[in-house]
């Protein structure tokens, strides 16, 4: 408000290094402090002059001048299109071959800033030939810069499965898998990261970040003390087992299941979402790859994943992973059914059915589960209980499975009555000519008239 701006910007040509460094660093602390001190800096007119002393400065100044760029360009697309406009990308990547490590980090940093936004500023990125400079930077021997060359190798891949292209022909992903092991987790933080965003996008990219043999190392991760580490590693597994089924029996032979399951059971919050997904892509592709998930005990997790957590969009998750393993035959609902997860879907869609948008989405996801696992389930004894409380359109699901299975188990019939199901069912009120009404029709028809009377 005093007007401190255009005092600072004469003194970036000051005759003195040390005040030329100590202004750039003072408008990059208000830059970096909220956007429309950001938008102050661009008004001023401050980075032409910048971008214009960067390539004859010392490092320092080129430290500062980087650190400027990076905290204007971080707060919106807008602000990072200014800095791309005013030709401080070509001056970055020069900064990206200086000598002095430190430089490099902080070209890096703000290229980084600027590629996160969106596809067309990383791609401006990618035009200035940031991307070859900065594989090379992931391989030299400074951790710090290590790290940021991979972030920001990370925040390029994701926009779009071209970008990813133009990261792995500059030969990113065989460095990348090397640092998979190094005992840094800040940086394979990153490195797991930057190999999640190339694989999500194609099958053709899942199957290179998977040539480059990054199976069975990274399962190690799942392991790791740290969570990011865990969490990014799972997110990697999952990005890959999304694409095929071949790909996801890849992981099956490498141990993958098992691991991620165990890494479930060993965390808690938003750190277990990966894997839960992981589990649910897996089982979705096919009916062996489903009793994988089964057999390797996946059920059990999934289940205390719906009871401990709290937030919606993980227990929602975790009813559609369950969803995804039940519903191919009626041995794998079974399976699901056996370990009474039924009961608990049926009362999170029950209590999701009253909120708001973001329970909207869990209400459709558990809805879904409910109805993939019932349509399959002939497990009886799991399906009785639920006669008691379903809403109608879950209980034409439940009234439906009990009318495909009691005409031909005459056990099952007896123990229909004791239980008082039988009695329950005539309880339903459906409308005539419903598929409800005929599910009834058709299990009444096994008893003789003065049992159903």
């Amino acid at each position: 408000n005093s007007g401190v701006m255009s005092l600072l910007r004469p003194l970036l040509l000051d005759v003195v290094p040390t005040i030329q460094q100590t202004a750039a660093l003072a408008l990059g602390r208000l830059a970096n402090y909220n956007d429309d001190l950001a938008e102050a800096v661009v008004k001023e007119d401050i980075l032409p002059q910048l971008v214009c002393s960067l390539s004859e400065q010392n490092r320092f100044y080129k430290k500062a001048a980087a650190f400027v760029l990076r905290a204007v360009g971080k707060h919106s697309p807008q602000l990072a299109q200014a800095i791309v406009q005013c030709g401080a990308l070509e001056m970055l990547v020069i900064c990206l071959e200086d000598f002095d490590p430190g430089v490099k980090e902080a070209a890096s940093w703000a290229l980084e800033y600027i590629a996160r936004h969106n596809s067309e500023l990383s791609q401006a990125v990618v035009d200035a030939g940031a991307v070859p400079l900065l594989v090379l930077c992931i391989q030299e021997p400074e951790i710090a810069l290590k790290r940021i060359a991979a972030s920001t190798l990370s925040d390029i891949s994701k926009h779009s499965p071209e970008l990813a292209q133009t990261v792995v022909d500059a030969g990113a992903i065989a460095h990348l898998a090397q640092m998979i092991l190094n005992p840094d987790a800040k940086l394979k933080r990153q490195v797991l990261s930057a190999l999640s965003q190339i694989a999500k996008h194609s099958v053709d990219l899942a199957e290179l970040v998977v040539e480059a043999e990054i199976f069975p190392v990274v399962l190690t991760c799942l392991k790791d003390s740290d969570e990011y580490v865990k969490k990014n590693g799972a997110t990697l597994i999952r990005e890959i087992a999304k694409h095929t089924p071949e790909l996801s029996q890849l992981i099956v032979n490498a141990g993958g299941v098992a691991a991620v399951i165990d890494c479930i059971g060993s965390c808690r919050g938003t750190v277990r979402l990966p894997g839960i997904m992981m589990l649910g892509y897996v089982a979705a592709h096919s009916e062996n790859l489903s009793m994988a998930v089964i057999v390797s005990k996946g059920i059990p997790p999934l289940c205390a994943c719906l009871i401990e957590e709290h937030e919606d969009h993980i227990k929602a998750a975790a009813a559609w992973a369950l969803g995804q393993v039940g519903r191919h035959t009626p041995e794998h609902a079974r399976a699901v059914a056996v370990a009474n997860v039924l009961p608990t879907l049926l009362a999170m869609y029950m209590d999701t059915r009253s909120s708001e948008d973001l329970q909207m989405k869990a209400s459709i996801f558990t809805k879904k589960a409910l109805k993939n696992i019932l349509q399959k389930c002939t497990y009886l004894p799991a399906l009785e209980p639920l006669l008691h409380d379903a809403p109608p359109n879950i209980m034409k699901h439940i009234v439906g499975q009990f009318s495909k299975v009691l005409p031909h188990d005459s056990k099952a019939r007896r123990l229909f009555v004791t239980t008082g199901g039988l009695k329950k069912v005539q309880e339903i009120k459906a409308e005539p000519g419903s598929l409800l009404q005929e599910y009834i029709n058709t299990i009444n028809n096994c008893y003789p008239e003065e049992i159903v009377r």
